[in-house]
């Protein structure tokens, strides 16, 4: 696939499942490069053709859900993953200043672009785009 992504959906709000139910990393706390806790995975955003997570949907700070901030981290930025915690590439500082998901706006391509822009890896419909083996 080379054009910009079909429908990426909030795994969430369907009744799909992943193509590898492994993948499933919701409810895990996620950690930056240097063991600092990020927040926790409250979602996945999906390729709903492939079943496929593209996005971890993190939510962090905020005091009994007010003021939480939710950001989109691509599971390319996944180091490791354990029952707990799944760890990704960066510094929190990175995570935090990335572009906030706001779950009533649908989308366009171009977030999707500029999101994997903001991170430093291709897009997954590009050609030779290899899926991350971040299952441990």
């Amino acid at each position: 696939m080379d054009e910009a992504p079909g429908t990426l959906i909030n795994l969430n709000d369907t009744a799909l499942t992943l193509a590898e139910p492994a993948d499933d990393l919701r409810g895990r706390k996620v950690v930056d490069r240097n063991g600092d806790e990020v927040g926790d995975v409250e979602g996945l955003i999906i390729d709903e053709h492939e079943r496929r997570a593209r996005f971890l949907l993190v939510g962090s700070g905020g005091f009994l859900g007010l003021g939480e901030k939710k950001q989109l981290v691509p599971v390319d930025a996944i180091t490791g993953v354990d029952e707990d915690t799944v760890r990704i590439s960066t510094e929190r500082t990175h995570v935090a200043g990335g572009p906030v998901y706001d779950p009533e706006v649908v989308p366009e391509p171009q977030y999707y672009e500029d999101l994997y822009g903001y991170w430093g890896y291709p897009p997954f419909w590009g050609p030779g785009y290899v899926y991350p083996p971040f299952r441990r």
